[in-house]
Order: structure tokens, then C-alpha cells, then sequence
């Protein structure tokens, strides 16, 4: 009995040492987050737009095929895939939506003249309420919405050109025809 006391919290850090292993192995691709509203249904949301602009809801998706990216301006990794974003539309052929998280709305503002403004509309969403819907775990983060509303792909931090070419635009092709 004494051996098993003794044993007892060896093996617990055996095994909290083997989850750690596995959870940082480096070869882990750390955009592969999976996420459990693909295929199902987008949260419902109505969001405010900028300076009393038109605001960004869920109702005015329907029956179109429609990409969301969740920005904000002070994310740097933000900055860098904008300039991809600005080229993006007119490669897709689809409404490009924004979301500014946790931003003030004069920020996003200024973020947006500095650096273009690539979003048919923009909702802000400076509670982080809407984010959380979706399951954002950090900005930028980009979804592609289908004709019914569902979720069907999730893009885990800046988009890249290869991500665009390879995944992106295949899909919403794929989606827009079917």
C-alpha cells in the first residue's frame, strides 16, 4: 500500500509531463485550431457601424456566399494581412465583411484611412461579444459564411497568399456554384 502512495505522484507527473510534450510540440501547426461551429449554423449578430454608418448583421448574408475577418487596429499580425485584404474581392467575387474587436470606433477609423478600407461593411463589435459567438481566440481571424448561413471554413490568424490561392478561393467557388 505504501508503494502505491509512494507511486501515486510519480505517475501523475508522468503524465502532466506527457501532455505538456505533446501540447508544444513544435512540429504542431498552431492555425489547425479546430473549431465546432463548422458546418453549423453562424451566430446570429447585429452590430452598430462606424461614426453611425451601416452596420454589419447576420440577416443581410442570406442567400450569398460571404467572407468575415475579425480586425482590430491595434493587432499588428491585423496590418500585416490587410494589404492582402485590399486585393481580396476583387479576386473572390464575394461580399468581404469586417468585424472590429475590442476597438474603439475612431481608431478603427483611423486604421482603416491609413491603411484602405477593404470591407463592404464593417460592424463594430468593441464589447468582443459577437467574437466570442464565433469562438475568436485572437485577431485576425477570417470565416467563410455559405448560401445557408453555415460556417465552412475558419482562418486562424493573418490570411497568406498561399492560404488565399489554395484554400480561400477553391472553396468559395466550389460554394458559389453549388
Amino acid at each position: 500500500m505504501r508503494r502505491l502512495l509512494f507511486l501515486l505522484p510519480v505517475a501523475m507527473f508522468v503524465a502532466v509531463a506527457v501532455y505538456f510534450l505533446l501540447a508544444l510540440n513544435p512540429n504542431r501547426d498552431p492555425t489547425l485550431v479546430p473549431s465546432a461551429l463548422i458546418d453549423k449554423p453562424a451566430p446570429v449578430f447585429d452590430l452598430g457601424g462606424l461614426d453611425g454608418g451601416k452596420g454589419l448583421a447576420l440577416a443581410g448574408f442570406k442567400g450569398q456566399v460571404a467572407i468575415v475577418n475579425f480586425f482590430a487596429s491595434w493587432c499588428e499580425p491585423c496590418r500585416d494581412e490587410h494589404p492582402l485584404l485590399m486585393g481580396l474581392e476583387k479576386k473572390i467575387g464575394v461580399p468581404l465583411y469586417g468585424i472590429a474587436y475590442k476597438d474603439k470606433p475612431a481608431d478603427t477609423e483611423h486604421f482603416l484611412k491609413e491603411l484602405g478600407d477593404p470591407y463592404d461593411a464593417i460592424g463594430v463589435d468593441e464589447s468582443g461579444r459577437t467574437a466570442i459567438d464565433f469562438g475568436v481566440y485572437g485577431v485576425p481571424e477570417t470565416y467563410v459564411i455559405d448560401k445557408q448561413g453555415r460556417i465552412r471554413k475558419r482562418f486562424v490568424g493573418p490570411l497568406s497568399e498561399s492560404a488565399i490561392a489554395g484554400e480561400l478561393l477553391p472553396l468559395v467557388q466550389q460554394l458559389q456554384h453549388s
